[in-house]
């Protein structure tokens, strides 16, 4: 019996250490977020009251924010690109989405510079939300007039040679969902604007900084880009299949992955 109980009090001990630190991890997430926004506010402040100058902030958001907080949440991309997108040219980029990581992670894969189609609840979130809700196109998904307003001041970015970004899931799955059904609005969008769709896998993300309070760890992150489908001779009666298409290649993927 008292054999039993040391090796339960053991095992207390050790999850309790575990839980410490899976909290000390996910504090440093958010240090490492806040860090480089206070460091550099002034320029990236002064980038956003333009949209001439949103190329330059991505450029900043992309070097001196999410690469700094992916490799020092020891996070280690790796990529593959099955095609390589065209310097000037605009794309809808899309991905599975299951973590904070996801967003670090396309400012990384990508290199031509676009603007993430989000939620606006996003701007709650202190320091990261001031920013969001300055270069974004936020979209309340219980407003059709706010659902509408999406799709022109998405041609407005594509007018100034800007990709856009969408996780077609429409918002974060539950854990045990390996990749939910896609909303149309990304498909539709790049259909409307005649832009190759970016289908990408992210594998890793989910078990390296999940929503769930005690869990992740450092690790590689590994990035898939597909080949790239084509809309320019497509019509709108075509969007539920080249939903369908695109999210088939992804399943597939992270079965596999």
């Amino acid at each position: 019996m008292l054999k039993i109980s040391k090796n339960y009090t053991f095992d207390l001990m050790l999850g309790a250490i575990k839980n410490i630190g899976y909290v000390l991890y996910r504090i440093w997430f958010y240090v490492l977020v806040a860090v480089p926004i206070f460091l550099f506010f002034p320029f990236l402040l002064a980038m956003t009251f333009s949209e001439s100058t949103y190329p330059q902030f991505f450029r900043m958001a992309r070097n001196l924010w999410a690469r700094p907080i992916l490799y020092g949440m020891g996070c280690i991309p790796e990529i593959k690109r099955e095609q390589r997108m065209e310097k000037g040219k605009s794309y809808m980029l899309v991905a599975n989405h299951t973590s904070m990581l996801d967003i670090m992670l396309m400012l990384v894969v990508s290199r031509n510079p676009f603007v993430f189609v989000g939620k606006k609840e996003l701007v709650k979130i202190p320091i990261f939300g001031f920013f969001y809700k300055r270069v974004c196109i936020m979209v309340d998904r219980e407003d059709v007039r706010s659902r509408t307003g999406v799709y022109r001041r998405a041609q407005k970015r594509l007018d100034q040679g800007l990709s856009i970004c969408i996780f077609p899931e429409g918002g974060v799955p539950d854990e045990e969902v390996v990749l939910d059904q896609f909303k149309d609005g990304a498909f539709k969008m790049a259909i409307a604007h005649k832009i190759p769709v970016v289908p990408m896998t992210f594998y890793d993300n989910k078990k390296r900084f999940s929503f769930t309070l005690l869990s992740g760890g450092p690790g590689r992150i590994r990035a898939k880009v597909h080949r790239f489908f084509e809309t320019g001779i497509l019509a709108a009666e075509d969007t539920s299949t080249l939903r369908e298409e695109v999210r088939e290649v992804m399943l597939k993927e992270l079965m596999n992955g």
